[in-house]
């Protein structure tokens, strides 16, 4: 019948007759874009913590100085005793997790040793940032503060091997830019808060140092993550958070005694000025602020990394001052006007390379999911006459 009875069977692959026998029907793989949207949506959730947590704890702690707080070590201690929040979700994620994805653990003495490590400079760098608080307005505090991204892109890049572009070259240079905008401009006289005279340079110091620990301790998390525990799912975030805090949590306790400002407690919350149970409140709202911090920026560490959760840390630097602006009268002059401009172009320069990032990754798993077209195509074709 010529050319109209040809019939042609597409094979593909090398399979050839194997396929004619198959008939069960293939198993679907998950498809990537769907565990991609919960990804997005877990970091999204993350950052709603760190953001909001980080804004308000700031703000309470500026205002517990400026209502008559002074003890250095119950404003350090505030910000790692919340942890009892998390045990409900420990206690939750600990029995969802599936067996499959139990990796083998370290010897307990190596975890212990690592989370009171981490605790110890943790509690470090709290003192450290209460001192800051203390000695700076907080709209010059969360500026200065900016510069945790410069820090952690350094030690990113030798601790974490993450790579360093020329648009996080650029983010890197214009924050330290920023923060010497502030630092050279010595303004901490425009402010309503009670800020001790003549403690500025001390308190610039003392918060680039705090800066400087912070973002290590985010690498050297990434980095138990990533080559001790083996696993960053969100009961490993969780527990890290939890012992880590506990010991920083202990190490204040411990300072508050030896300092002898505990004995202080009792006549500085009877002077506060918005009263004692203000003063009950400020600390309270401060710890479970500062917990959901935490555990927000511990969630971007194990999802994505430390550099990037420092720049999500960064986003709230606009928003500090505005509040200060707002609630406690600080003076934003054009100084740090330009300051936070600059900032804000460092930090959009970073976004603008995870968005390369990302988009290589769509453009690989797109990649995968089309038909290949270099294996042969075998054709047969049945003549009929």
């Amino acid at each position: 019948m010529g050319d109209a009875g040809e019939i042609r069977l597409q094979i593909a692959g090398t399979r050839g007759e194997e396929a004619d026998l198959d008939t069960s029907p293939p198993t679907a793989a998950p498809p990537p874009i769907s565990a991609r949207l919960r990804w997005w949506a877990l970091v999204l959730v993350n950052i709603v913590f760190v953001l909001a947590g980080q804004s308000v704890a700031t703000l309470l702690g500026r205002i517990y100085y400026d209502q008559g707080g002074g003890s250095l070590w119950m404003a350090t201690l505030v910000q790692s005793c919340g942890t009892p929040i998390a045990i409900p979700l420990l206690l939750y994620f600990r029995r969802r997790r599936p067996r499959s994805t139990r990796v083998a653990r370290p010897p307990l003495a190596k975890i212990a040793a690592i989370y009171v490590g981490l605790g110890i400079l943790l509690a470090g760098d709290n003192l450290m940032y209460s001192y800051a608080l203390l000695y700076l307005p907080l709209s010059t505090y969360s500026l200065v503060c900016a510069t945790q991204l410069s820090f952690s892109a350094v030690f990113s890049y030798f601790i974490n091997k993450d790579k360093f572009t020329a648009l996080i070259l650029n983010s890197v240079v214009l924050l330290t830019f920023s923060a010497a905008l502030v630092g050279v401009n010595n303004g901490s006289d425009g402010t309503n808060s009670t800020v001790p005279p003549g403690k500025f340079a001390a308190g610039f110091v003392l918060t680039l140092s705090a800066s400087a620990v912070f973002s290590l301790i985010l690498s050297l998390n990434q980095l138990t993550f990533d080559k001790v525990l083996k696993s960053d799912t969100f009961y490993d975030v969780l527990e890290m958070q939890f012992w880590s805090n506990t010991a920083a949590a202990v190490v204040s306790v411990a300072g508050l005694f030896i300092s002898g400002e505990w004995s202080t407690l009792g006549g500085e919350m009877h002077g506060y000025k918005k009263g004692a149970v203000y003063y009950g409140m400020t600390l309270a709202w401060t710890a479970i602020s500062w917990q959901l911090t935490t555990m927000g920026m511990m969630g971007l560490v194990a999802a994505v990394s430390s550099l990037f959760s420092n720049v999500i840390s960064t986003v709230g630097m606009p928003l500090s001052p505005v509040i200060a602006v707002i609630f406690l009268g600080d003076k934003m002059d054009g100084v740090k006007v330009l300051a936070m401009l600059i900032g804000l172009w460092g930090f959009a320069s970073y976004i603008y390379q995870h968005y390369l990032d990302d988009a290589k990754i769509k453009k690989i798993l797109a990649a995968e999911r089309s038909p290949v077209d270099d294996e042969p195509d075998q054709t047969v074709k049945l003549t009929t006459d």
